[in-house]
């Protein structure tokens, strides 16, 4: 059943990003594909984290993968997005320009497959990527010292998702790591989710950092490091599953560093074969991780051609049906069912 959740959710991931890319010529998106992986990911981190009875889990991510996040993860309609860029954006949210869909926070909650419940917080992020790290150690605190249980940091967890350009490029990183240990700020072990697409904006990992890895930087923390490959979906899953239980039995902070790749520019209004023509003549000929899981499913016969095909065309349909619908929402009344 894991096998199949894990081709599902890898299907949603993959199946929604084509889909915008079809309907939404040249729109900046920030798309994850590359890196679909990440949802099964963070899909079994929540029901890892609701075997320890977690109570809610705050986010903090920049752009890339950001309404993949939101619709197949936290809840968000696809009715709704589709209505964001059909340009239904309401006038009095922050800097209501074209970028917003990326920088607003929503609320949601996750249902594990026993039936326990989980609220999910995205935070706000206007940009600046790494700069939302803070926000969310600090409302965590927050939430947890509320609680006034004995047991808080198990309660409340924070998942941060980073770039690996900006893992490793920016300061606050480093510095939001170096507080993790301390009395006043520590939250309980924060797990960190590096998307390492090999490429920041343009810039190759040998022009922007000077250690070998992206997430080098966690070593000063000694925090546990879990390279994995994002073309393997069940091992990001397994290394995900560790690294909740780490957290929970050393209150400490743990890094995965999902090695994988970005399919298109830095937004969808970039040519990367400008800057990286080698990069991306590799990227144009490989299958996406979609493709790789369920031909491997079905060369083990874990799953038959016909399973396949109806899971890729029920959510198609979903998808189409959304798409109709968000044409007809009225203007600035977007609703969150």
């Amino acid at each position: 059943s894991d096998k199949t959740t894990i081709l599902h959710k890898l299907n949603q991931a993959s199946a929604f990003e084509e889909f915008l890319h079809k309907k939404y010529i040249g729109h900046k998106r920030f798309s994850l594909e590359g890196a679909e992986s990440v949802i099964p990911t963070i899909h079994f981190m929540l029901e890892k984290c609701a075997d320890y009875d977690v109570k809610e889990v705050v986010f903090g991510m920049a752009h890339r993968g950001r309404l993949n996040v939101l619709v197949n993860i936290i809840g968000k309609s696809y009715k709704q997005i589709f209505s964001e860029f059909e340009g239904n954006i309401d006038p009095e949210s922050a800097q209501g320009s074209g970028d917003v869909k990326y920088h607003l926070g929503t609320t949601g909650t996750f249902e594990s497959a026993d039936g326990k419940k989980i609220r999910l917080q995205l935070m706000p992020n206007p940009s600046h990527l790494e700069s939302v790290n803070p926000v969310v150690e600090g409302a965590v605190r927050a939430k947890q010292d509320l609680l006034e249980d004995e047991n808080s940091s198990q309660k409340v967890v924070p998942l941060l998702i980073h770039g690996d350009a900006a893992f490793a490029g920016q300061g606050v990183v480093a510095e939001t790591l170096n507080m993790s240990q301390l009395e006043g700020y520590q939250t309980g072990g924060t797990i960190h989710l590096i998307i390492n697409n090999q490429i920041g904006f343009t810039t190759l990992p040998k022009d922007g950092r000077s250690t070998r890895y992206a997430s080098d930087l966690a070593k000063m923390i000694l925090a546990p490091i879990f390279h994995v490959n994002g073309d393997d979906p069940e091992a990001c899953v397994h290394a995900m599953k560790l690294a909740v239980d780490y957290r929970h039995k050393f209150g400490k902070d743990v890094v995965i560093d999902l090695v994988c790749y970005r399919k298109h520019g830095h937004n969808e209004g970039d040519e990367p074969a400008f800057t990286q023509p080698g990069l991306y003549r590799e990227i144009k000929g490989h299958p996406t991780v979609r493709e790789i899981y369920s031909r491997e499913l079905l060369r083990k016969k874990d799953l038959t051609q016909e399973n396949v095909d109806v899971l890729y065309r029920e959510f198609d349909d979903i998808l189409e049906k959304a798409f109709d619908e968000a044409k007809t929402v009225p203007e600035f009344k977007v609703g969150d069912e």
